[in-house]
């Protein structure tokens, strides 16, 4: 074990650092309180023993900060002179585990070790279960946000990701657009196709949807079926309108046959925007609606293009009188 001795008498120290030693233990050395507490942050020791009486800092406050310090619990053992019932309560209360009396007999520090290295086992046993248990939580939060079928944000994940990022775009005064899209005649690609084609259609228009959201702020989810949903932070109306031509030409760039459309030879997409400036009272169902509305218009007016929010900030419509 790396053991932390900490002593202010130098006979004491060496007697006891000679004792670890000869057990295999490796040992740093300290002199006071103050040194118990940087040497423990740097070396993360599997156990302290440390005198109770030291100068500029006693051992009791010394356990006080390390236990202050501390995210895994560390063995601390009092090397000390004074062993009555209220010495000992009072080291127990700072933060001590056990006591040792000076001056140290090799047996009983032998013994003591034996069974301080039990403990710092189980210790690393139980370190090592509550890491595994940590990363499958994640893994478990990562599986609960993610569509199964696609990897992209489910519905779930979508709601609470408009949630914050409205809030934080309504204090910051920034744009937030909701592009929705819906790839044209799915159904009749399923009955044509098949559903595992299908399947494959949807990972495919998926895999688009996430290069085209590289920044930090962007997000790609799956809303539901074959919609999927793009929400786009601090653009300007003409960039979010160019990027959602852009995704909607990019999904007839990658060819799907689909013999069923009415619209095309290959798949395609329909493609409905919302773009503003959200106050702190807009609520994500509002936004949603806004770009259902438009995706609506876009498959009315034909499929396979894009159509805008007439919710959308003014600023997004092009002025009809620019080119007069």
């Amino acid at each position: 074990m790396k053991v932390l001795l900490v002593d202010d008498s130098l006979v004491d120290r060496m007697i006891v650092e000679s004792f670890l030693q000869d057990l295999g233990h490796e040992v740093i050395i300290g002199e006071n309180g103050q040194e118990a507490v940087e040497l423990y942050k740097q070396c993360q020791p599997d156990l302290v023993l440390m005198d109770e009486v030291m100068p500029i800092m006693k051992g009791r406050e010394a356990a006080k900060c390390i236990r202050d310090l501390e995210d895994n619990w560390t063995p601390i053992i009092f090397l000390s002179a004074c062993f009555s019932a209220d010495d000992i309560a009072a080291g127990i209360k700072a933060g001590g585990d056990d006591y040792l009396a000076k001056p140290v007999e090799q047996k009983i520090l032998a013994a003591k070790m034996q069974a301080m290295q039990r403990i710092s086992a189980m210790r690393q046993k139980l370190l090592t279960v509550s890491k595994e248990l940590e990363r499958a939580n994640e893994e478990l939060k990562h599986l609960v946000d993610v569509d199964g079928l696609t990897g992209l944000s489910n519905r779930r994940y979508i709601d609470r990701f408009l949630k914050h990022e409205i809030a934080r775009c309504a204090r910051s005064r920034q744009t937030m657009a909701v592009i929705m899209c819906d790839i044209d005649y799915f159904k009749k690609y399923n009955d044509s196709y098949g559903h595992m084609r299908g399947d494959d259609c949807l990972k495919t228009v998926a895999g688009a949807l996430k290069s085209f959201t590289r920044r930090a702020t962007d997000l790609a989810g799956r809303y539901g079926g074959e919609e999927f949903l793009v929400i786009l932070i601090g653009l300007d109306p003409q960039d979010v309108m160019a990027r959602a031509e852009i995704l909607r030409k990019g999904i007839i760039d990658l060819n799907i046959p689909h013999k069923q459309s009415n619209v095309s030879h290959c798949v395609t997409l329909s493609v409905g925007a919302y773009i503003g400036v959200p106050e702190v009272e807009t609520t994500a169902a509002e936004l949603l609606q806004y770009a259902d509305k438009a995706l609506y218009a876009a498959k009315e007016g034909g499929r396979n293009q894009v159509r805008l929010s007439a919710d959308s900030m003014p600023e997004a419509f092009p002025d009809p009188l620019a080119d007069s």
